[in-house]
């Protein structure tokens, strides 16, 4: 054990929700036991990201029956990078976790990362192993893990999500940054300190639909990639530069073969056919930049990441101006 490091710390739980009324009364169960179980004093913080079912009143009887439980509820939905933000603003504790409301992160290896960080480690995060999703969704999540980890400034380890434990100091180094397209787990590199990870077994979704779809999963892995890496902005340079020359060459062709042979390409095909290309390449160019753009199109504009509508329990005591 680091002799810095208390024996007995005080234990944050961020677990994000949006519309889990199904899960909650297991997620509860397993919560109320570790509250009263552990030899840590625990306090867990739900984030209703503006869900429309019956996740609020479900959490705010939670808040009333158990004083370690507290829910900030946003006006709105406002995506789960956000509610982990306010989570991690609004949360107490020497070390703060966060996991997911639908017990694919099981809270009870919790216990194992704070021993790593009784030895001296910062952050200790979730490495992900049989996960039970689509083939599909496995592999566009171990695609976006290793072109994340290819392309990013930052080294960013694969196979690891939000589920993690955070020293207070690197909690509180995260609340610092102003950024508006926030990816947590890419922030959480950034900062960098002493930092391992853990494999786990992922488990299934205990109870009601996935809120990542398609769409999110994208908008996503264009934050992660957008925020840390400026290769997207490289290869757009360099596919303009090999268009430029594939036009040179193709010019060139033209007129050898006009001055020499006597035949350049003729007809509406060939032309349609380099208007098309060139045409696509300009696109895929601008709307790369585009990206780029219109994220720092956000940043100006310095909109809170989230707008508070109401704290229950503990939270309700909280500083926090949003």
């Amino acid at each position: 054990m680091n002799p810095q490091r208390k024996a007995q710390p005080d234990v944050g739980l961020i677990v994000p929700c949006y519309n889990e009324e199904e899960v909650l009364p297991q997620l509860l169960d397993r919560l109320s036991r570790i509250t009263a179980d552990w030899p840590y004093p625990v306090y867990v913080l739900f984030v209703n990201d503006g869900s429309r079912d019956r996740t609020q009143e479900i959490l705010d009887a939670a808040c009333v029956a158990n004083p370690a439980f507290a829910c900030v509820q946003f006006s709105r939905n406002f995506g789960h990078q956000a509610a982990v933000t306010a989570g991690l603003v609004h949360a107490k504790g020497d070390v703060i976790a966060v996991i997911d409301a639908d017990l694919q992160d099981p809270p009870e290896f919790i216990l194992t990362m704070i021993e790593k960080w009784r030895e001296g480690y910062d952050v200790v995060y979730g490495i992900r192993t049989n996960r039970k999703e689509s083939g599909l969704l496995r592999l566009a999540y171990a695609t976006f893990y290793r072109m994340l980890k290819k392309m990013a400034n930052v080294d960013l380890p694969l196979d690891a999500g939000d589920f993690s434990l955070m020293d207070r100091r690197v909690v509180d180094r995260i609340n610092a940054l102003p950024e508006h397209n926030r990816f947590i787990r890419g922030l959480r590199g950034w900062v960098g300190f002493k930092q391992i990870g853990l494999p786990y077994e992922r488990e299934a979704r205990q109870a009601g639909a996935p809120k990542y779809n398609m769409r999110r999963l994208v908008n996503l892995a264009l934050d992660g990639l957008i925020s840390f890496s400026s290769v997207p902005l490289r290869i757009a340079a360099w596919v303009g530069a090999l268009a430029s020359l594939l036009g040179f060459v193709l010019m060139v062709f033209s007129i050898v073969g006009g001055l020499f042979y006597g035949r350049t390409p003729t007809g509406w095909t060939s032309l349609a056919v380099m208007l098309l290309f060139f045409g696509g390449i300009q696109l895929i160019v601008l709307g790369i930049i585009g990206e780029y753009v219109g994220r720092i199109f956000d940043e100006v504009k310095n909109r809170p990441h989230y707008v508070v509508n109401a704290r229950t329990g503990w939270a309700g005591n909280s500083d926090d101006p949003a």
